[in-house]
């Protein structure tokens, strides 16, 4: 899962929850793919296995991921459509208003942000 830095931020059984929905997003984790076991998780990161087990038991109450029995937990078909029709509207209702906002304010311009885009 690479190096997680966690923030007093948030709750970290969310932050976990957000990094394997951006493993999933990024096609590092795809459907049909096995997550890590929680006790892998857990020792790894030096977690207590109740912040891993809620962060995996969201994800599969949201059928994100499902559980097989005896074998773990596993990304389900359906995950890439609903994470991205999700992803895009949280975007889109809760930091793009932010970020239109702070555009407005600088004054810039679609040719400057275009052009920055492609700076990058």
């Amino acid at each position: 899962m690479a190096d997680i830095q966690w923030s007093d931020g948030a709750p970290i059984y969310r932050q976990l929850k957000d990094r394997v929905i951006a493993m999933m997003l990024d096609g590092v984790l795809k459907p049909g793919d096995a997550l890590p076991s929680v006790r892998q998780v857990a020792a790894e990161y030096q977690l207590n296995p109740i912040t891993v087990s809620r962060a995996y038991q969201e994800l599969a109450d949201e059928a994100i991921v499902e559980k097989r029995r005896g074998l773990g937990m596993f990304v389900t078909n359906e995950a890439s459509n609903k994470l991205l029709t999700s992803e895009r509207e949280r975007f889109l209702h809760d930091e793009w208003p932010a970020v239109a906002e702070r555009i407005e304010r600088l004054g810039l311009s679609m040719e400057e942000l275009l052009k920055a885009k492609g700076n990058k």
